[in-house]
């Protein structure tokens, strides 16, 4: 993200699969997350109704982290919430 800044929007899809990835994602810059694979595996299960739980659980658990971390909308979100390790040596 410090290399492109906002001239270009970052999508990330891959491996998220709970509330708080989300947050992660979106705290360290990406302006969306995809979620393909809880939503196919909602559909599989279940239809339609797997996938609207699969969307209900992922917008809980976001809310939560959200509320644990003190931000009330996701434009709050900054990559202070994520604390991650400095991989120069």
């Amino acid at each position: 993200m410090a290399e492109v800044g906002d001239r270009i929007p970052v999508f990330v899809d891959s491996g998220f699969r709970r509330g708080t990835d989300v947050f992660k994602g979106l705290a360290l810059g990406a302006r969306a997350v995809g979620i393909g694979r809880p939503f196919l595996w909602g559909l599989g299960a279940f239809g339609q109704a797997g996938v609207d739980r699969v969307l209900e659980i992922l917008q809980g658990e976001l809310k939560l982290v959200m509320g644990n971390c003190g931000t009330r909308t996701v434009a709050d979100i900054t990559r202070s919430y994520v604390a991650t390790p400095d991989w120069k040596i």
